[in-house]
């Protein structure tokens, strides 16, 4: 099953891979064809538009210059400037009659053929100058022709074409394309070198975290993946690593929390049963070990009680459950009655509870007076049982400002610094050795969170823990 799911994996980065190269490849394949097609544009105007322009200048030219002679004389003319014409090698000069033959050509091979190119037509028939690109009738190499017509009293007594090999100007034309498309092919190949380069430096790191990712899936908690980049493949490495750890953490804390309330729960559970049956067995003979027994039998049931609705209430508000009646109330009064509650009970285990409140007659918030107390009586009993050995409690409550300060500090050992950031997490315990299931304080830092609130926890100068609870009073 691992191996599969690890060759879905593979075959999901190898489609990463694949999508980036194509889609990057395509675009600079876009771009480079774009581009290339602008040149060739570009070059094939240079060479054939401008070689056209030319030779339609050249016929114009030389048309213009036959003006002043009558049909007769254009023959004459025409011979005459044939026979003394040298620029034959490069450029054939022509002389065509009204009917498109050539009467006399700087090359004698075309003389008495009639090309029948569209230029000599146009220029017949529309009596301007017109250019033609194509293949020779005769041999089907490649020219180029311009045909100017010559006009007399304004009547066309022939035409002068001009025509010249485009097998020079074709190999320019191919060579540059060569070139071009070299250098775009060696754009291309760098491009795409690149992109797999940059691809392979994302794309393997990939496949590694989520091999490692599989492995911590698979229950390896706590497994670490080795950091080599400083980058977002970094950033994404550290928090892989970070979530190992706590989940690790997390089923370790969750392990103990199970052990933890598993010997809480045994332990008055065997309290009671054992009281019970004494007495139901009549082995409890006087009166006092009845009431003794008795007596043990209510304040384990009601320390039973007491962590169940601890459990209940850390359900509640893990599933969203948990609200607030909130109403106006007075702060000062709520918590006196829960020290009230616990003076008695602190004086039996021989711990003096101290009440210190601030001169206000009272202090208006609004919130839960029951979410209230019941945070105020879980600091107490925390306090008695993980501070209890100091003998010493003290509470107090005083406005600053806008808020409502609550202070709760005992006198015991306090608790390492280093565990100080985890009190409030949920099953954490420490090390403390007393009685608990680890999530009173994350109860009661939801609740006062609920308020708008704030509780720290800390250790107090000269000894002893301390936690202190802010409110927003209603003003």
């Amino acid at each position: 099953m691992a191996k599969t799911t690890r060759i879905q994996d593979q075959v999901k980065i190898r489609g990463i891979r694949r999508r980036w190269l194509v889609n990057s490849v395509a675009i600079v394949l876009l771009i480079l064809g774009l581009a290339v097609g602008a040149f060739a544009a570009m070059l094939g105007s240079y060479y054939y538009s401008g070689t056209a322009d030319d030779l339609t200048r050249k016929a114009t030219s030389s048309a213009n210059g036959f003006r002043m002679y009558t049909r007769s004389d254009y023959r004459a003319a025409a011979q005459q400037t044939v026979s003394s014409y040298e620029d034959k090698g490069r450029l054939e000069l022509q002389f065509l009659d009204t009917t498109g033959a050539v009467l006399f050509s700087g090359n004698d091979l075309t003389a008495g053929s009639t090309p029948g190119t569209p230029d000599i037509q146009q220029a017949l028939n529309e009596r301007i100058a017109r250019p033609w690109r194509g293949r020779d009738p005769s041999t089907g190499e490649r020219i180029m022709a311009a045909s100017s017509p010559v006009i007399y009293q304004g009547e066309v007594v022939g035409v002068i074409r001009y025509v010249t090999s485009l097998s020079s100007i074709d190999r320019q034309f191919t060579f540059s394309m060569v070139v071009i498309a070299a250098i775009g092919l060696g754009i291309f190949a760098m491009v795409y070198f690149s992109n797999l380069y940059f691809v392979r430096s994302i794309v393997e790191p990939l496949a590694k975290i989520t091999e490692i990712a599989q492995v911590i899936a698979d229950g390896s908690y706590g497994v670490q993946i080795e950091k080599k980049y400083d980058d977002e493949i970094g950033e994404l490495t550290d928090a892989i690593n970070d979530m190992s750890l706590k989940i690790r953490q997390s089923e370790k804390t969750q392990s103990e929390f199970i052990s933890s309330v598993s010997h809480e729960l045994r332990t008055p559970l065997t309290a009671i049963t054992g009281w019970a049956e004494t007495i139901q067995n009549g082995e409890a003979r006087s009166a006092d070990d009845i009431r003794k027994g008795m007596n043990i039998i209510v304040s384990e049931a009601r320390r039973l009680t007491n962590m169940v609705e601890e459990l209940l209430e850390f359900s509640r508000i893990e599933d969203g459950r948990f609200t607030l009646s909130v109403e106006p109330l007075d702060l000062k009064a709520e918590l006196e009655d829960a020290v009230y509650t616990y003076t008695e009970f602190f004086r039996k285990e021989g711990i003096a509870l101290t009440y210190f409140d601030g001169p206000e007659e009272l202090i208006p918030i609004s919130g839960d007076p029951e979410r209230l107390r019941q945070v105020f009586c879980n600091l107490l009993d925390n306090a008695g049982k993980h501070g209890g050995a100091g003998k010493r409690i003290d509470v107090s409550i005083r406005q600053e400002g806008d808020e409502a300060v609550i202070r709760i500090r005992d006198y015991g050992h306090g608790v390492p610094e280093g565990e100080l950031p985890y009190l409030k997490n949920k099953f954490y315990k420490g090390s403390s050795k007393a009685r608990g299931s680890g999530i009173g304080l994350a109860v009661c830092e939801e609740i006062v969170t609920r308020h708008e609130g704030r509780l720290d926890v800390s250790n107090a100068e000269g000894g002893g823990f301390l936690v202190t609870i802010r409110l927003p009073v209603e003003i």
